[in-house]
């Protein structure tokens, strides 16, 4: 017969200061790597070894997420002590406690939730949540008994849930009805975790080479970095998606960002019902142009149209000629696209919007397939223009390429369908025709 026990390691000083907090809502996080999701299985097993009868859930985005991180460790970690329940995925104790584990994927999931009751939340990667997600899970923690009435969050600077939890944990910016005394954040480092450093330093190496802003935010836990952020749609659980082949019929563009510290080219393809699916990616510094036009057409043989900004056609003060002669001369016959910043930015923003279906899925126009990487990587990383908040920053310029390249396909499709709609001269003509008593065919004078 199995010995019945469970091996407790100790936590490191970050970890024990998150197992004795008591406030209501409490956030351990900031830089990844610092074991959080740990901290958070073993205080969900503690807590219901000290209170019989005690109901814990724990919640992660996905159900792929939640099994690997959770229910798999807690299986290794509590299975001597706990029964697990597949039909209901939760773990029994012989003391009544129990430990139920779910996914909120959509917000339609917090349904999964209502109407049932608990004495402690624990959400782990709480930034990948709304905070729609978070208030209606939040209000499950309810009961008459004595238990203590907890909400435990793990999480990172960054993703769809950024905002709300810095306004909670780090800026303390608390609305009507937030008891600023329930509220604590503990702050967690790689350093911390002195097991991740021992058993996997490549991971500390990993995190040291991320680029500016995410090296900030996920190395040293800095939530100020991704704050003021110009994309807030920009959700990669809804905008990245899994890469397929796209039929030969839907029609297809190249857009592209260039100069000579740059070449940020993009190949986009237009689904029937209007998705737009960014399928390929070119991206690499110092390039010439006739090397730049002929990776720009190994995208796609025979797109609609090549887009470009303007600028590639002002003269150049040493040649007299312009890039796009250049590219011309290379067999890429460049489209100019036009419009201001704003306008191509604001059109990026409806094209990324959220919608939320009657079943509860969201979606978007804009689909990212993963091999543009650094599409993905740079859009979170735009943040607000300090003089006119309507734009982007243009600093730091290396984040800009990538989401520049997309704004002018934006720019080009919005400029395409005002084209296509009726001019108000001619709306006036039709009403005038229609009020005529002789007809379309009165003689109508337009001024």
């Amino acid at each position: 017969m199995a010995d019945r026990h469970c091996i407790i390691e100790p936590p490191n000083p970050r970890q024990r200061e998150f197992f004795l907090a008591r406030e209501r809502y409490v956030a351990y996080g900031g830089a990844r790597g610092g074991g959080k999701s740990w901290a958070l299985r073993r205080k969900a097993a503690l807590m219901c070894a000290k209170y019989p009868g005690i109901r814990v859930l724990i919640i992660r985005r996905s159900y792929p997420e939640l099994r690997e991180n959770h229910v798999l460790p807690l299986r290794a970690e509590i299975g001597a002590i706990a029964s697990w329940r597949e039909s209901d995925k939760s773990f029994e104790f012989p003391n009544s406690s129990r430990i139920r584990l779910g996914y909120c994927d959509a917000e339609a999931d917090v349904s999964r939730y209502q109407g049932a009751e608990f004495d402690v939340l624990c959400i782990d990667e709480a930034t990948q949540l709304t905070e729609y997600q978070f208030s209606a899970l939040a209000a499950s923690v309810r009961g008459v008994n004595a238990f203590p009435k907890r909400v435990y969050l793990t999480c990172n600077p960054g993703g769809v849930g950024h905002e709300w939890v810095k306004r909670l944990f780090i800026d303390r910016d608390f609305r009507l009805g937030e008891d600023p005394d329930q509220y604590r954040f503990i702050p967690a480092r790689v350093e911390d975790n002195t097991a991740l450093a021992l058993k996997n330093p490549e991971y500390l190496r990993m995190l040291e080479a991320l680029p500016d802003g995410l090296r900030q935010a996920w190395r040293e836990g800095d939530w100020n970095v991704l704050s003021g952020r110009y994309f807030t749609e920009f959700d990669p659980c809804v905008h990245v998606v899994p890469q397929f082949d796209p039929p030969p019929g839907w029609r297809r563009y190249v857009t592209m960002d260039y100069g000579l510290d740059m070449l940020a080219a993009y190949l986009i393809v237009l689904s029937p019902d209007g998705g737009i699916y960014v399928t390929d990616e070119i991206y690499r510094s110092d390039v010439i142009v006739s090397e730049a036009a002929r990776m720009v057409g190994s995208l796609c043989q025979k797109p609609y149209a090549f887009l470009a900004p303007r600028d590639l056609w002002a003269r150049q003060r040493e040649s007299g000629r312009t890039t796009a002669e250049i590219f011309a001369e290379n067999g890429i016959a460049l489209t100019p696209v036009g419009g201001g910043r704003v306008d191509g930015w604001l059109a990026l923003k409806e094209a990324m919007k959220v919608s939320v279906g009657l079943s509860g899925e969201r979606s978007s126009a804009l689909r990212i397939f993963p091999s543009c990487q650094n599409l993905i990587r740079t859009l979170p990383l735009l943040r607000h223009d300090e003089h006119d908040p309507n734009d982007c920053a243009n600093t730091p310029h290396e984040h800009t390429h990538a989401p520049d390249a997309l704004r002018y396909f934006c720019s080009y499709r919005t400029a395409a369908a005002a084209e296509r709609m009726p001019s108000p001269r001619v709306n006036f003509f039709f009403e005038r025709a229609k009020k005529s008593p002789l007809g379309y065919g009165e003689r109508t004078t337009i001024v």
